[in-house]
């Protein structure tokens, strides 16, 4: 009777990683925003990671959290790095790591704590005409097994995909709020270093 216990909890405990082994381990976000500002403009404005302060979800889940920066933001090997006690936003760095300029802005993310990762995400800039300009944000996730069974429980990609176009409709109400690009743009010769 013992031993028959012993295997059905041991296949009882067994059943979630054989079933992990057919879970999806990556998964892809992307969406866009038409913005009516000019391509040039926007793609400025997007290209400047401190500029996410203004408009993305996760930069302003905790306006308390320690902010530091190493190099020249807007230029490749720029580093914005945050540290938070609020475990949704952790301790992390982004970087630049390639710019097509007028089109494509390429990060990538390090997740230090609660959890270590490192992936990719990018923003893209296209005009569809003189004074309007379609602007794309995507980011791409890798959970190892057997973590990706959480795939199964918690919808990552839509969780994602609303927090980028939360992210993106700010900065199409920012942009477009007046004629004038926020001066916060123009920081590109601010070098501080990451401690």
């Amino acid at each position: 009777m013992l031993r028959k216990m012993t295997i059905l909890v041991a296949v009882i405990i067994a059943i979630p990683f054989v079933l992990a082994l057919f879970v999806q381990k990556d998964y892809s976000v992307i969406t866009s925003v038409t913005i009516d500002r000019p391509v040039a403009e926007v793609f400025d404005y997007v290209k400047h990671l401190k500029n996410q302060d203004n408009f993305s979800v996760w930069a302003q889940m905790d306006p308390t959290m320690e902010k530091t920066y190493k190099g020249v933001d807007g230029t490749v090997g720029f580093v914005s790095a945050w540290k938070s006690n609020n475990e949704e936003v952790g301790v992390g760095e982004q970087e630049i790591i390639k710019i097509d300029e007028g089109k494509r802005v390429d990060f990538e993310l390090r997740f230090i704590s609660p959890f270590e990762a490192t992936e990719p995400a990018y923003m893209t800039t296209e005009a569809l005409g003189s004074d309007k300009t379609k602007v794309s944000w995507g980011f791409r996730g890798h959970m190892s097994y057997p973590m990706n069974l959480m795939f199964l429980f918690i919808d990552f990609e839509t969780l994602i995909e609303n927090d980028l176009s939360q992210g993106l409709d700010k900065l199409k109400l920012l942009l477009e709020s007046d004629k004038t690009i926020p001066e916060k743009t123009i920081n590109t010769d601010v070098i501080e270093s990451l401690d």
